[in-house]
């Protein structure tokens, strides 16, 4: 039995809410259980040195943790300079990247900031999934604005973790159940049931074929309850692509 007492293919409570925040151009606060995240999209004007003159703009993610996001204080991140933090902030990004036409966004960038306000495992999954609302918001703003001719988005983008406890396979784990999971993955996949990318460890016991397979399953399901969570704020002016 699961601590919250869920069954192992049913995802926390997931709400996302959005234009949370009053300046960016895209925002949302995205909550699985009791982990929330802030994404904010902010558009700058041209792109990273490798993309001038290409046409083609560009996506981008940073990351961060607040001191108390977690149950003691951890150190701030000043510099950004800790491994996982660089991990997850190109793991986002790459995430984004994958569904984002960059040959219509043109010679802009976006930036999506992604700030843990409340940790309980799972936070690069929301972050992934909540960001991709905020992007959209942002692409919105500047087809509004009339500085795009179409929206710069091929499909929707979404990320959950799943992982073996007791030789049980879990869908969405929370920090109590990822702290003592004998295996640990993340999925993120797109609407059309595309990996985008699977991270996956076997922290105490190998794991089969058999039961990536069964995890594999936990994702597809999970991820088109968040899928239809993303479409019930997006969905007005950017549709989920049918299969």
């Amino acid at each position: 039995m699961r601590i919250d007492n869920r069954p192992v293919d049913v995802l926390r409570s997931v709400k996302i809410t959005p234009n949370y925040t009053a300046y960016a151009e895209g925002s949302v606060l995205v909550e699985f259980g009791n982990t929330k995240v802030i994404c904010t999209a902010t558009i700058e004007s041209g792109v990273p040195q490798f993309l001038k003159g290409t046409g083609k703009g560009w996506v981008t993610a940073e990351y961060g943790m607040l001191p108390r996001s977690t149950h003691t204080r951890m150190r701030r991140d000043k510099a950004a300079s800790s491994g996982r933090t660089q991990e997850i902030q190109r793991l986002i990004g790459r995430s984004l990247r994958a569904v984002t036409d960059m040959k219509l966004l043109g010679e802009r960038q976006i930036v999506v900031d992604c700030d843990v306000i409340q940790a309980d495992g799972g936070t690069r999954t929301a972050s992934i999934t909540g960001g991709f609302v905020s992007l959209a918001l942002a692409f919105k703003f500047l087809l509004d604005q009339k500085m795009l001719l179409s929206f710069p988005l091929n499909d929707y983008v979404a990320a959950v973790s799943c992982g073996i406890i007791h030789k049980e396979p879990r869908l969405d784990l929370s920090y109590d159940e990822d702290s003592i999971a004998d295996v640990d993955m993340n999925f993120v996949m797109t609407g059309d049931g595309k990996f985008v990318e699977v991270q996956g460890t076997a922290e105490n016991i190998p794991f089969s074929e058999d039961q990536m397979g069964e995890m594999v399953a936990l994702a597809r399901k999970g991820h088109n309850t968040l899928f239809d969570v993303q479409e019930a704020i997006i969905g007005s002016f950017f549709k989920r692509p049918k299969k």
